[in-house]
């Protein structure tokens, strides 16, 4: 696992700042979910998951960064991008040349949001010039498209699965975005991923608390350039260490 250290907070680590009628107005708008936690419908029977935490299977290994459980998978590289008060911006898992791009949202109770979220990515990428197109996956509809990058020209493809009051994001860069069997590991990692949604009432859309493991935090607090990381974050066969390093360059818009 790599750790990079980004020493301006943000978008997603920023506190709340909006005016104090902003969440009156999401009420009435239905973009808060304040369902109790009983109330809500159980998931969508699928063979794999990402899985919710009530739901997931015993015995994976795995980092737990908050919201998101990642399952350790031999030679995948997790990288993680997070502010000086360990709170994760971003999370990329690699695979040789393939990336796979990790985020989790609050969603309603009563339905998925994943059509229309896809359709905005769509219209954003259109905005920029880009072409995108749908396509059936093994979650159901997906979005392709090939975007321009600092390296170049990248294929991308957005991937959306939806939970019980939340949204798995999931974005493959590379060689994965075009044919998944070239990544494998990519792909076990997607299926073994934990979501931990939490009790707590947000606003639809609203990205889930993920934080470095307490220990990693604590380290780079005090100055560390290299961390020692749990040994779930480095496959079976252990080993590795957090670095100063940013992730792989990503697609322009998610």
């Amino acid at each position: 696992m790599i750790f990079s250290r980004n020493r301006g907070s943000g978008r997603h680590a920023k506190d709340d700042t909006r005016p104090s009628g902003t969440r009156r107005l999401e009420e009435e708008l239905g973009l808060v979910d304040d369902e109790p936690e009983e109330a809500v419908a159980p998931k969508a029977d699928r063979p794999e998951g990402p899985y919710d935490i009530t739901e997931a299977p015993a015995g994976i290994p795995q980092l737990d960064l908050g919201a998101l459980k990642v399952p350790a998978v031999d030679d995948v590289e997790v990288r993680v991008q997070a502010d000086n008060e360990g709170k994760i911006q971003q999370i990329v898992l690699v695979h040789n040349d393939s990336a796979l791009q990790l985020g989790i949202f609050a969603a309603p109770r009563s339905e998925g949001i994943w059509d229309e979220v896809r359709g905005e990515i769509r219209k954003q990428l259109f905005t920029d010039g880009v072409a995108a197109e749908d396509a059936d996956g093994e979650w159901g509809v997906e979005l392709r498209a090939r975007v321009r990058t600092p390296d170049g020209l990248t294929d991308i493809r957005f991937v959306g699965i939806d939970g019980p009051r939340w949204l798995v994001r999931a974005v493959f860069q590379g060689p994965a975005a075009v044919d998944p069997d070239a990544a494998p590991q990519l792909l076990e990692c997607l299926r073994n991923l934990v979501v931990d949604r939490g009790h707590e009432a947000m606003p639809v859309r609203e990205p889930l608390p993920l934080h470095l493991p307490k220990e990693v935090a604590e380290a780079t607090a005090d100055g560390a350039t290299e961390v020692p990381l749990p040994d779930a974050a480095n496959g079976a066969d252990g080993g590795g260490a957090a670095e100063r390093r940013k992730p792989s360059p990503r697609p322009r818009r998610k």
